[in-house]
This record gives structure tokens, C-alpha cells and sequence, in this order.
């Protein structure tokens, strides 16, 4: 049987939803409207910034998919590539809150340092891969892509909030390592029966379990840019509002349930 696009939504990215969904943690009545709308935000933040990039390296070759596996397309991607923009960003958000995390300021949440240093490493990775885009080796093609529409954003978000993700590590690393690995994971079924290629020349052969690094990265740094963003705004909404990690309302609520 062949394993179409919508398919392997189907069979390995709805069924993860689903369970996300049923084991939603349970959040303070505010925290649940901030989580909500940060979900929404980085879904359609997700949807607009990846859709033109997205486009561009399937006209460039970069990638391709097997005949038969795609439905219908809007403009040149498949329908499922749309549908994966969001449900990464649902899957990534859920589990980030089922994880947890404390967005409560504390001193030295905002020390300059910290936040210049992680913020200029990461434009001179955005550089570099604009470098890899523009005038590298044809095998380093998707490799620059990825880091030149990456990093730039999150290099705003270390901007931001560095100071404060460097004091509390541990949830946006676990936010980040799980959905990547399992990503990871079911990229490698579908390249492996043929429902996407990646394209020899524009990538630098180099894989990770039979994975090509490529593919790698890019997970890794677009679960890192919805675990900044939502972590952050949470982060923001509590500076700005002087609203602690508790809130004023102390009735608990799930993430999925009406106000």
C-alpha cells in the first residue's frame, strides 16, 4: 500500500494531537488564555514565515515527493505541507505545556550579556548560512536555507528573553529534544517509503541515523523557535502584567476546556 502525505498525518501526526489533546495538563484560568493565544500566534506565525520559504526550495529542487503521495497542491506545495506548518506547532506547544514551565521574572532575568552574546552567535550562524545560500558549495544549498531563515528569529527571541531561558533550562530543552527526536523519527519513515525525497545535490550527504542532517536541523530549530516564542510570551504577559506564575485566579482549568 502507498503511503500518501495525508496519510502519514494520518498515522503518525494526528494520533500524537490526539493524545496531547486528552492528556492537556491542567493551567491557571490566565495562564490558559495566554497558552491559547500563543498557540494560535505561533501556528499562524508558523503558517506565513515557513509557507514562501517552503515554496521557494521545492521550486529550487531541494525536495521532492513520490508519485502518487500528494493529493492536491496550493501554489507549489502539497496540501499535507500546510497542514504540517500547524500541527508541528500544536504537537511542539502541547507538549511544552504538558512538560511546564515557570514564566515568572526574577532578577537578572534581563542581563545584557548573556542575551548579546547568544543573539550575535546566532546572526553569525544566519549569515553563514545566507553565505551557504548564496555563494557556498551546491551540497550546502539547504543546510545555508535552513540556518539563514532560522536563526535570524531566533537570534531576536535570545535577543529578548535569553537571560531568562539560560536561568531555567530544563523545560525548553526537554520542550525541544522530545518532539525533535520523534520528528526525527517519522521523517525517516517517510523518506524511507518514498513520500519525500531529499535531493542529492543541494544536500551535504551527511545523515544522523539515516536521517539527513538537513532534516535534523531543521526540526530541532523550528521546535526551538515555538518553544522560545511560547515561553517568552508567557514570560512578557507576567512582566508586563505583574501577574506571578499563579495567578490571581487560582481555579485550575484544562488547556482544551470552554472559560
Amino acid at each position: 500500500m502507498t503511503l500518501t502525505y495525508l496519510g502519514f498525518h494520518v498515522l503518525f501526526v494526528l494520533p500524537v494531537v490526539a493524545l496531547l489533546l486528552w492528556r492537556r495538563p491542567a493551567l491557571p484560568r490566565r495562564r490558559l488564555r495566554v497558552a491559547r493565544a500563543g498557540l494560535v500566534l505561533m501556528g499562524t506565525v508558523a503558517f506565513a514565515y515557513t509557507t514562501p520559504w517552503d515554496n521557494a526550495l521545492i521550486e529550487r529542487g531541494v525536495w521532492f515527493y513520490g508519485d502518487g503521495r500528494v493529493a492536491a497542491r496550493v501554489w507549489l506545495a502539497p496540501v499535507g505541507e500546510y497542514l504540517f506548518f500547524v500541527l508541528q506547532t500544536v504537537i511542539v506547544g502541547l507538549w511544552l505545556y504538558r512538560v511546564d514551565f515557570d514564566p515568572t521574572p526574577t532578577a537578572g532575568d534581563t542581563a545584557r550579556l548573556p542575551r548579546a552574546v547568544g543573539a550575535a552567535a546566532l546572526l553569525v550562524l544566519g549569515a553563514a548560512g545566507g553565505w551557504f545560500v548564496v555563494a557556498g558549495p551546491e551540497r550546502l544549498f539547504y543546510l545555508g536555507a535552513i540556518l539563514a531563515w532560522a536563526c535570524p528569529v531566533i537570534a531576536l527571541q535570545w535577543a529578548v528573553g535569553g537571560a531568562f531561558l539560560l536561568r531555567r533550562p530544563r523545560p525548553w530543552l526537554l520542550g525541544i529534544a522530545v518532539p525533535s527526536l520523534y520528528l526525527w523519527a517519522v521523517d525517516r519513515v517517510a523518506i524511507g517509503v518514498g513520500v519525500w525525497t531529499i535531493a542529492d545535490a543541494t544536500s551535504t550527504g551527511v545523515t544522523l541515523f539515516g536521517l539527513p542532517v538537513e532534516e535534523a536541523v531543521f526540526f530541532v530549530v523550528t521546535c526551538t523557535l515555538v518553544v522560545y516564542g511560547l515561553i517568552l510570551l508567557e514570560w512578557v504577559v507576567v512582566r508586563f502584567t505583574g501577574t506571578s506564575e499563579d495567578g490571581t485566579v487560582d481555579d485550575r482549568t484544562d488547556i482544551a476546556a470552554d472559560d
